[in-house]
């Protein structure tokens, strides 16, 4: 049913076994555990871009929360009214929520993947179909993209003398499986080596998210909701590898341990680089914001603040000139022509010396 990532899981784990090979022998526990860890670094490293977007996400969500508060505040009556708002406000800051989960998703199919075909491998008494074969009847099953050669060196694995593919609470008769491919463990090897890998495993939990935390906003963490998934984050995931940890195949809690390791190293480096991203972003923004400032002691330049309005003063101030200008050459012409008419006539008779004026009208007496 779930072939399409069965298949693809194995095939990388048997890619990892064919390399590491060539190195060490191919019946060794650390030729198979050394494959399962780069199994988890191939799985995650392909992952990698979609866990940049979910930091991302993240931070945009925290960016966002006084908004989303005020948003529920304001429509607390409404609910269709709220979400709807909702939808808005992340469509224009171009928020996808499941970027946020998208990469524990994709990790999933990928545990369950890696699980089943760890414990095909061991199919007698594994839990995944009892088939009722005998040992050499089991080794001669292929298991997906391995031949039953494969199959064989990996029953044949020892880790510290402990099967990798063995769990501390395995049933007796299960554990017998593996006596035709090397000596019999007893469950006191097996949990010498599965139990430092399970404290191993649940620190490096812990310290994630710690490191997750550590990261939130203050208005994120206050969040009563924020605040409950945290402590599960910080204390009831990793003791919940410590409960289940017995119940889990060596090969299993290498995985979990080397995925944990992974996440903790690439938390620290995204987060770095987001953070440098960010720094030079502001710096860049402030030093785009002291060159358009005046420098200390230098008086404001209005000139170029108030460019159009000077320029704009200068052109009505020539238009008045112009009109001035034209208004006086219109008054010295009437003035010329007013002189003109008030001087005498030529040929007119001036009055002699010493006579008086004639006067048109004379009084009666």
């Amino acid at each position: 049913m779930l072939d399409f990532i069965y298949y693809p899981v194995s095939w990388i784990l048997w890619v990892w076994h064919k390399l590491f090979s060539f190195v060490l022998a191919p019946d060794s526990g650390w030729t198979w555990a050394l494959s399962v860890v780069f199994l988890v670094f191939t799985l995650r490293a392909i992952l990698y871009k979609p866990f940049v977007k979910q930091v991302r996400t993240t931070r945009q969500m925290q960016e966002l929360q006084p908004q989303i508060k005020a948003l529920q505040k304001k429509y607390a009556k409404d609910r269709q009214r709220q979400a709807l708002e909702m939808q808005k406000l992340q469509k224009e800051h171009g928020f996808n929520p499941l970027m946020g989960c998208l990469p524990i998703l994709l990790q999933v199919p990928v545990f369950i993947g890696l699980f089943h075909v760890l414990r095909s491998f061991n199919r007698t008494g594994s839990g995944f179909g009892q088939l009722g074969l005998t040992p050499e009847e089991n080794a001669q099953l292929g298991n997906y993209a391995f031949s039953p050669e494969d199959v064989e060196s990996f029953l044949s694995a020892r880790l510290f003398g402990a099967p990798i593919s063995s769990w501390i609470t395995q049933p007796a008769a299960s554990l017998e499986a593996f006596a035709p491919f090397g000596d019999l463990p007893t469950r006191w090897e097996i949990a010498a080596v599965a139990v430092p890998l399970m404290v191993v495993a649940g620190i490096a939990t812990h310290f994630n998210a710690r490191a997750s935390v550590a990261r939130q906003s203050a208005q994120a963490a206050a969040n009563p909701q924020a605040a409950i998934m945290n402590k599960l984050a910080l204390y009831v995931f990793p003791l919940g590898v410590l409960v289940g940890g017995p119940f889990l195949p060596i090969a299993i809690i290498l995985y979990w341990v080397s995925n944990n390791v992974w996440t903790y190293g690439q938390q620290h480096l995204v987060f770095r680089r987001i953070d440098k991203e960010e720094e030079e972003k502001k710096a860049a923004a402030l030093a785009r914001r002291n060159e358009n400032a005046p420098k200390p002691g230098a008086r404001p330049n209005k000139s170029k603040k108030k460019g159009a309005a000077a320029a704009a003063t200068a052109a009505s101030e020539a238009d008045d000139n112009s009109a001035v200008e034209e208004t006086g050459e219109v008054s010295l012409q009437k003035d010329s022509a007013n002189e003109d008419s008030s001087a005498p006539k030529s040929g007119a008779s001036a009055p002699k010396p010493g006579s008086r004026p004639k006067n048109s009208k004379r009084k009666r007496r």
